[in-house]
């Protein structure tokens, strides 16, 4: 198994390219199984999660072919309708099938999903609005089993903007018979980017990027070549990590996607420049304490929630930062206690002290954005940082280690 060795407090300097997204890229990978020929997707990161996507697909008889950030997937052979335990119980994402499926075969069997290890993600939207559809679904033996003769379109509301589900049944219902209406959609980028790639295939979609979608099904979809859009997640990564340690610029980035995180910088005195596809941040002397609070798009991503508490624990002054998307996702707060973090955490609610230096210290990765938080903190901290079960951050940022490196951090995989 392998870890980061780190040792922090170097300045960081230069340009990094930024990723595909992907939160985009793997329900894009799951839509191809809507047609009846070859899609090809550009700059698709080479993560962990996208090859455990490509491992689902290939089971399932969908030819891919995988080189150099392209990916081509042919599912006019579809063999198989299930999602097995063994690889949906390392990536939820490959939930994102079972919409598809019951799409275009009317079947699939997946099993309930698994992936990080904190929190309960309840599947509860995504299989409403399958029964709203139509579906006739059930639990059997840890597997979700739905089935329809045709989907017909209905209306669909969500309690709360699930981004998982509105992908989902926008997948299953643009090949159902009428219109479907889903109401308090998700409206987050890739979603977008999701709902622009199925326009491109021939779906019939209104009202992207609000929070009311109109989905008038279609017989059938056509074949598209889609690149997909930069990592906002990825670039939050690394504009929190610039903050700090040195003057940096991100490539390829919209920076329309990270609006909120920008404005809170900014409040936190940073001096950041925009461009037309890249960020550049300066290394703020006067880190200043800011409150945050994650909220739906166009609010702060949950993803990012981690980075910012890594952030704010070398502030001045304190902070209060709240999860209000997942109220148990601060399994990283003990690791950064050990790093000389002060915080204290109850609930979905995080009290972060700032602290006048971190010092490194073995710590361990629980998910894949509590592991980006251990990065920041370990390159600001003095002296050498060990950062163990690092697979978890493999699954969301392509070579973090390199990229870091290339800006000047000291920073290595090792083999524990």
């Amino acid at each position: 198994m392998d870890k980061l060795v780190v040792y922090g407090r170097k300045p960081l300097s230069g340009s990094v390219e930024i990723n595909g997204a992907k939160n985009a890229v793997l329900p894009i990978m799951a839509a191809a199984l809507l047609v009846d020929g070859k899609i090809k997707l550009n700059r698709v990161p080479d993560l962990r999660d996208t090859r455990t996507m490509i491992r689902l697909l290939d089971m399932m008889g969908v030819k891919t072919d995988f080189r150099e950030h392209c990916l081509t997937m042919d599912a006019s052979n579809v063999s198989s309708f299930e999602a097995p335990y063994d690889l949906v119980s390392t990536m939820r994402a490959s939930f994102y099938v079972m919409g598809p499926l019951l799409g275009r075969f009317g079947e699939a069997r997946v099993s309930l999903p698994g992936g990080c290890a904190w929190g309960p993600r309840p599947v509860d939207y995504h299989l409403k609005g399958f029964a709203k559809l139509g579906a006739d679904v059930r639990l059997e033996k840890g597997y979700i089993i739905a089935r329809a003769k045709k989907l017909k379109g209905d209306r669909i509301h969500f309690e709360i903007p699930s981004v998982g589900a509105t992908g989902n049944i926008v997948m299953a219902a643009v090949l159902a018979e009428g219109t479907t209406q889903i109401t308090n959609a998700a409206k987050e980028p890739h979603i977008v980017q999701l709902c622009e790639v199925l326009i491109a295939m021939g779906a019939q979609i209104e009202g992207i990027g609000t929070s009311v979608l109109k989905i008038h099904g279609v017989k059938s979809l056509d074949p598209v070549e889609a690149t997909t859009i930069p990592d906002m997640i990825e670039a939050g990564t690394f504009l929190l990590a610039g903050a700090t340690l040195g003057d940096i610029t991100l490539n390829n980035v919209k920076a329309s996607h990270l609006s909120i995180v920008l404005q809170k910088l900014d409040q936190a005195g940073c001096k950041i420049q925009v461009n037309d596809e890249s960020i550049s941040i300066e290394k703020c002397q006067e880190l200043e304490a800011v409150d945050m609070t994650t909220d739906v798009h166009p609010g702060f991503p949950t993803d990012l929630q981690a980075q910012w508490v890594a952030l704010m624990s070398v502030a001045n002054g304190s902070s209060i930062i709240t999860d209000t998307i997942y109220h148990d996702r601060f399994a990283h707060v003990p690791e950064l206690v050990r790093l000389g973090a002060n915080i204290f955490h109850e609930n979905n609610v995080a009290v972060v002290r700032g602290v006048n230096g971190l010092k490194g210290a073995r710590v361990m990765s629980t998910d894949i954005r509590a592991s980006a938080s251990l990065v920041i903190a370990a390159l600001m901290a003095e002296g050498k940082s060990d950062i163990s079960r690092i697979y978890h951050i493999d699954r969301g940022y392509e070579k973090i280690e390199e990229k870091f490196k290339s800006l000047g951090a000291d920073i290595s995989r090792e083999s524990e």
